[in-house]
């Protein structure tokens, strides 16, 4: 499948999407246990399956969220980066609270501060105080400066 005249989005097919399910499951399990780069191959393996244009399935958006963000847990921002850039163009990206997190996060580790406040201000927009718990303080002191909250 893929997407139609009309733009809408597509549907896996149930034995294509059992096994981008599958190898999701183990990627969870690899990133869980800290094998960042094991779950990065599996995530990496189920994004291969999607159709063309990949961009057009709700699974891209959560398999490049997923490796990115274990790009993120290695300090590897370069490589992470387009991963979240292309999961804001996928189904259910743009205003992800925990998308624009980690899009933010990255382009402050870059040094991209403009870019970065204004996705970590997203994220504080969709996901509030919550979605910085868990995370470096560093992101919530320069977003609240930002914001002057």
């Amino acid at each position: 499948m893929g997407e139609d005249e009309r733009g809408e989005l597509s549907i896996l097919d149930d034995a294509t999407y059992a096994v981008v399910l599958k190898f999701s499951e183990l990627g969870n399990a690899a990133f869980e246990a800290h094998d960042f780069a094991g779950a990065i191959e599996h995530w990496t393996a189920a994004f291969n399956l999607i159709p063309d244009p990949k961009r057009n399935y709700e699974a891209s958006t959560w398999i490049c969220t997923s490796i990115g963000d274990a790009y993120f847990q290695l300090g590897e921002y370069q490589k992470g980066l387009p991963l979240l850039e292309y999961a804001v163009r996928c189904p259910g990206g743009l205003g992800n609270p925990f998308v624009h997190l980690r899009l933010g996060q990255f382009q402050l580790e870059l040094g991209n501060e403009n870019v970065a406040a204004d996705d970590l201000a997203r994220a504080y927009m969709g996901g509030g105080r919550e979605i910085f718990e868990g995370e470096d303080e560093k992101y919530w002191v320069f977003i609240r400066a930002k914001l002057k909250l």
